[in-house]
């Protein structure tokens, strides 16, 4: 059967089903890290068990994510996306309930392998509707933005509700939210969005494979690299095995993800750029909480809060990047938001032990209003105009190029945060240091997207 997509834009309730279980994913791919403590202290279980709670979502997240694409074109994206939200939900639950690290560490790998394929799949589905393409880019700044804004407001409302009411209340908080999602979910699927089924769809087991286990072991390697240096072999061996899978997809007529949209130049830029902004939003997500905590030594709550703020401003800001798209151009969009936040990311270099937390804050809301003016124009750049068949592919390829890129800039930014903090004895000089760099990286971004061109649009 061919692919079918109904040109009927979702409702308000829809639009709450097809939000929230993408920012329940990408939020629990974080926010476990806060509870690390708790978690060995109440399980009794050492630190290196308890890292499988963390470990064990981000591997089954890298399967989910492999299989997306397939299961997206087979079943239809929306049957797909409601099964995962359900499956989520109750590993949500068990997880709340586990008596045991054994337990907890089971569910949280289901917990990832039902949450990696909702993002590329809500982006599919929001991006899909609409009739005229001018209508169609309207649609996804919600989805933009809030997967954009999801790590940061993960961090800091996490934060709040582990020292609040203990770890199991964020997960008590995921089942309570995906239950009020699944009734829009189940509405956008009665009302048929999304492309129908296609029963003839293949499955590429050996890419399948390859892509599975490279993605697995780049994430594993580079979240442990950040605890146990670079010399791990699973990194390495993981980007092999994806420079595998990159040959085996150009040979092959159906690959497991569609890698020919990155040949797209607009498509291509726009990934880099993403890739840019990821790396610069995830570093800095981990250097504030340090900064804050390790060198001001405020209080978890007060971190938090001081991350909440931006996230609540990526909302705020939003429409203003929505506005200058459609009075000047995507790029114009991109470049300022991408300088905004080389600006703010060089201006942390100020800060010292005593800065008050209001003149971080407003530093860090700053960068907050820059991924709110990118967010939706970088979506529209790489995931506008695609065919419904080809939907699960770009909406992957986008969610793998997010994540790997935040991983990435976390490792990295930690490994060199640790080195020049011994080189110097001072934690304050690796601070300032590691921002000035992720400034430039923010530059670079810039000068990818002022080479930006939609057709039509600039």
């Amino acid at each position: 059967m061919d692919p079918l997509t109904t040109t009927a834009r979702p409702s308000s309730l829809m639009m709450i089903g097809l939000v929230a279980g993408p920012i329940l994913s990408m939020i629990d791919s974080s926010v476990v890290n806060l509870a690390v403590p708790d978690l060995v202290r109440e399980l009794r279980q050492p630190l290196a068990t308890v890292q499988w709670t963390i470990s064990g979502y981000l591997l089954a997240m890298a399967v989910g994510l492999a299989v997306t694409p397939y299961l997206g074109r087979r079943f239809g994206l929306l049957p797909t996306y409601v099964a995962s939200l359900v499956l989520f939900t109750l590993a949500s639950l068990t997880c709340a309930l586990a008596p045991d690290a054994a337990v907890l560490i089971t569910c949280r790998a289901l917990q990832g392998l039902a949450g990696a394929p909702m993002v590329p799949l809500a982006i599919g589905l929001l991006i899909g509707q609409g009739g005229a393409a001018e209508e169609r880019a309207k649609v996804p700044m919600s989805a933009g933005l809030a997967f954009f804004a999801a790590p940061a407001l993960g961090v800091s409302a996490g934060g709040l509700l582990i020292s609040l009411y203990g770890w199991r209340s964020i997960f008590l908080v995921n089942v309570v939210v995906a239950l009020l999602a699944l009734p829009g979910a189940l509405a956008a699927q009665r009302a048929g969005l999304g492309a129908q089924p296609d029963r003839d769809a293949r499955l590429d087991l050996p890419g399948l494979a390859l892509l599975a286990a490279g993605l697995g072991m780049v994430t594993y390697g580079v979240e442990r690299a950040t605890g146990h240096g670079w010399g791990d072999p699973w990194w390495p061996a993981g980007l092999i095995l994806l420079a595998g899978y990159i040959l085996w997809a150009r040979r092959h007529p159906h690959p497991a993800l569609d890698l020919d949209l990155a040949r797209d130049k607009v498509r291509a830029l726009a990934l880099a750029v993403c890739v840019l902004s990821s790396v610069v939003l995830y570093a800095v997500l981990f250097l504030a909480p340090v900064y804050l905590q390790s060198i001001q030594h405020r209080p978890t709550s007060v971190a938090g809060l001081a991350l909440l703020a931006p996230g609540l401003i990526m909302g705020v800001s939003s429409p203003l990047g929505d506005r200058i798209v459609e009075r000047y151009s995507v790029r114009a969009a991109v470049v300022a938001g991408m300088l905004l936040l080389a600006v703010m990311t060089a201006a942390m270099a100020g800060l010292d032990a005593t800065t008050p937390v209001w003149i971080t804050t407003l530093l860090l809301c700053g960068r907050g209003m820059a991924i709110g003016l990118t967010a939706q124009p970088l979506v529209l750049s790489l995931l506008g105009g695609l065919a419904p068949e080809r939907a699960a592919d770009g909406n992957t390829l986008f969610s793998v190029a997010q994540r790997l890129a935040g991983s990435f800039g976390i490792a990295l930014l930690a490994t060199f945060f640790a080195a020049r903090a011994a080189a110097s004895g001072s934690p304050l000089v690796a601070l300032r240091e590691s921002v000035l760099i992720l400034a430039v990286v923010a530059l670079l971004g810039a000068v990818a997207a002022g080479r930006l061109i939609l057709p039509g649009k600039d």
